[in-house]
């Protein structure tokens, strides 16, 4: 089973198109659970002591919604990256070892609390470009589909 826990909520027409659309891709592959927690308003006039706060809030919520058994994904400015391929194998790696509840974790715009890192099992940098939060969903999402395509020979990667 694959959960998404986000801060934050879709509001946008075309990427909710986006995310059903993955989401009916994915459901011959496997179990999907989108979940979206509130965020915090941060004005950019925030001292970095509130922003801090944001964060400590932000974070809370997401940890209220990892199950003990999740591995969990979180997307991280600071985590590894991989190819399609290689992110295929890490997922198809992690299925086989017994992972089959895997948690991909999207902070709030000011990135996530020590206490969301430290509950991490693997830190993801999807890419060095900056995204908004929903296209980082969407890509989340697009990339967990290629990952299943591969692992299942299919030709949609290429």
């Amino acid at each position: 089973m694959i959960r998404i826990i986000a801060v934050g909520k879709i509001k946008e027409k075309a990427m909710l198109a986006l995310i059903d659309e993955y989401r009916k891709r994915l459901s011959p592959f496997t179990k999907l659970e989108i979940i979206e927690v509130n965020d915090e308003h941060a004005p950019q006039t925030n001292s970095d002591a509130e922003n801090e706060l944001v964060k400590e809030k932000e974070g809370k919520r997401l940890l209220a919604q990892i199950k003990e058994n999740d591995y969990v994904i979180l997307l991280d400015l600071w985590g590894k990256m991989f190819d399609s391929e290689g992110f295929a194998r890490k997922i198809d790696q992690l299925q086989t070892q017994g992972n089959s509840m895997l948690a991909f974790v999207i902070a709030g715009s000011l990135g996530p609390s020590k206490e969301v890192v430290d509950r991490s099992n693997l830190r993801w940098k999807l890419s060095d470009l900056t995204f908004t939060h929903q296209m980082t969903r969407v890509l989340v999402m697009e990339q967990i589909y290629r990952a299943f395509m591969i692992n299942h020979h299919r030709p949609y990667h290429k």
